[in-house]
């Protein structure tokens, strides 16, 4: 009698390393700690304005010493391009977000600007981490590579804006400077909101920017 051939066995899968674990766990609380450095830097900057903050007065808060904070960041303005980092990717989700259910190139621009300005009239600290590193008109404190990455996610934001205006029919040099009026006009408005400034007026921010945004529309479906 002839015997059934017995199932073959499946390999089975190699077992993790004990190196590897342990490079799991450090990598786990190197981002623990990194996070308890941002709250902390998060709170210092808010209550004091980047001049006033100090990697002293960061690590008191987190925890840790001084030296223990350059492990992570070589400078106070790495620690704030972090923050200003994870803001802008923020801004982008909930931009991205808005235009899942704009179905027109005019809905599209509806709902990117929109969710532009509402995600900082809503966070107005969000506001203030992009104005910190700014004395007059001269950016300080950021090397130039994380200059140029922070001002991209920011432009990213902007984006789904020019290719709607495009869509709807604009060179991309009349796009771009309807974007930048629209980022002028958004800023403008923010600052006098979150300053009380424009009480002085009587006039409220959201009715101004659904104005502009209305007339912008306006002026792109007539051509």
């Amino acid at each position: 009698m002839s015997r059934m051939p017995l199932p073959e066995k499946k390999p089975s899968a190699p077992p993790i390393s004990t190196h590897t674990q342990r490079d799991e766990r450090r990598r786990k609380l190197a981002d623990v700690r990194q996070e308890l450095v941002l709250d902390a830097a998060r709170s210092v900057f808010f209550e004091l304005g980047m001049e006033k903050t100090s990697i002293r007065e960061i690590a008191r808060r987190a925890g840790y010493t001084p030296g223990a904070l350059y492990s992570y960041f070589p400078s106070k303005e790495h620690i704030y391009g972090a923050l200003l980092g994870e803001s802008l990717e923020r801004l982008n989700d909930r931009v991205q977000q808005a235009l899942i259910d704009a179905p027109s190139e005019a809905d599209r621009l509806r709902a990117a600007a929109t969710a532009f300005f509402e995600f900082y009239r809503a966070n107005s600290h969000d506001l203030d981490l992009g104005f910190y590193l700014f004395q007059g008109m001269a950016p300080r404190g950021l090397t130039p590579e994380l200059n140029t990455r922070l001002n991209t996610r920011l432009r990213d934001a902007l984006l789904p804006c020019h290719g709607a205006l495009q869509s709807m029919g604009m060179s991309s040099a009349a796009a771009t400077r309807e974007v930048t009026a629209l980022f002028a006009h958004i800023v403008g408005l923010l600052v006098m909101s979150h300053t009380g400034r424009i009480r002085m007026f009587g006039q409220s921010s959201q009715e101004l920017f659904d104005a502009y945004l209305a007339n912008l529309l306006k002026r792109v479906q007539a051509k």
